[in-house]
């Protein structure tokens, strides 16, 4: 079976927690939205009347007849499908779990730079952004990665990986994580780092998988930009 995945072709976003997946799992998919025609094909499922089980928003996976929406949910069908997540239950959950906590963390990501509204640019909203932003930093960031310091330090099987002795989306998904912070704001992120040497070392072995770096070196991978979630704004990162 072949993949098609549905989302914005100019960005990373949260299609790029699904595409690690697919490439680690070593899949064939289709981008659909990065080929002539495709995002006209993607709007046409968003407006619920080619389907009888829209998606909501991007991104969405086709699977067969299945059509899998939200980013978490895309990612527990692949686990279960792949390799990418434990076979029992209350490990399949555990890995989930993590999973929205790090949806939980790329919404805050998202509003530090759209902090009033998505409909608004961010020269908009600019004062509220600087807000917003300082406190994610000194707050919410440290928060969240030392969560996961903490995860590493007490899996029982050791300190490599979120869940269990082997990889899963978890892990693909933190390194996404680490990546996007250090992109947005290299100079706050570089500081907070120190401090959580665990999700450090977990992100630099996840990009040393053979399939990821293939991936990262490739084509494949869509630049960072400022117009995904994690961006770049040198005033806000302090």
């Amino acid at each position: 079976m072949r993949y098609e995945l549905y989302y914005w072709p100019e960005i990373q976003g949260r299609g790029e927690f699904v595409r690690l997946a697919l490439e680690e799992a070593g899949v064939a998919y289709v981008d659909v939205a990065r080929r002539p025609g495709g995002t006209a094909s993607m709007l046409k499922l968003l407006d619920g009347g080619a389907v009888d089980r829209p998606p909501y928003a991007p991104p969405f996976l086709r699977a067969g007849k299945l059509l899998i929406g939200q980013t978490a949910n895309i990612l527990s069908y692949l686990g279960a499908q792949h390799g990418l997540a434990p076979a029992a239950a209350a490990g399949r959950l555990w890995t989930q779990q993590l999973q929205l906590t790090i949806a939980d963390l790329v919404d805050e990501a998202h509003d530090t730079h759209h902090p009033i509204a998505s409909s608004l640019y961010y020269e908009d909203q600019r004062k509220e952004a600087k807000r917003r932003t300082a406190d994610f930093l000194a707050n919410r960031v440290p928060k969240y990665l030392g969560y996961f310091e903490d995860v590493l330090a007490h899996n029982r099987a050791g300190d490599k990986h979120l869940v269990g002795g082997r990889l899963t989306y978890a892990d693909l998904s933190l390194f996404q994580i680490v990546a996007g912070l250090r992109y947005a704001f290299p100079r706050a992120t570089a500081r907070i780092e120190r401090r959580h040497p665990r999700v450090v070392a977990l992100h630099e072995r996840v990009a040393r998988r053979p399939r990821i770096a293939a991936y990262l070196a490739s084509k494949r991978r869509i630049p960072f930009n400022e117009m995904g979630i994690f961006r770049h704004y040198p005033e806000l990162d302090r």
